[in-house]
């Protein structure tokens, strides 16, 4: 997977924008104002911050050795994935489909009503 696939399935999603709110060397994926993906554009190697449970965020970084605590976030509720050669673009789908379920689960009655109407 390289950065323009990666972009390209974080806007396929329903209600994503994508904005630079901390600069240029960030891409900030949301849905409905709320960031679910941060790719920076700065590093030599890929790299997307995905939000995720706490739980499950513990088991992703013991199970894989590419994902650890995201940097500059909250490492409870942040991972950072560095994604190689060997790292499944099927288990990233995975992972960035899953932050932004749980954004779009965790919406306001009122925001996710205007959110079905997309």
């Amino acid at each position: 997977m390289n950065i323009e696939e990666l972009r390209d399935f974080c806007l396929s999603f329903k209600g994503v924008t994508e904005e630079l709110p901390f600069g240029p060397d960030t891409l900030v994926f949301k849905v409905m104002g709320k960031m679910f993906a941060l790719l920076p554009l700065d590093r030599e190697e890929l790299v997307i911050s995905l939000k995720n449970t706490p739980d499950r965020n513990v088991e992703l970084r013991q199970e894989y050795p590419f994902i650890q605590g995201a940097f500059h976030m909250n490492k409870t509720h942040w991972n950072m994935v560095f994604i190689d050669f060997s790292v499944k673009s099927s288990l990233v789908k995975e992972l960035v489909t899953d932050s932004y379920n749980l954004i779009v689960d965790s919406l306001p009655k009122k925001v996710k009503a205007e959110f079905q109407n997309i």
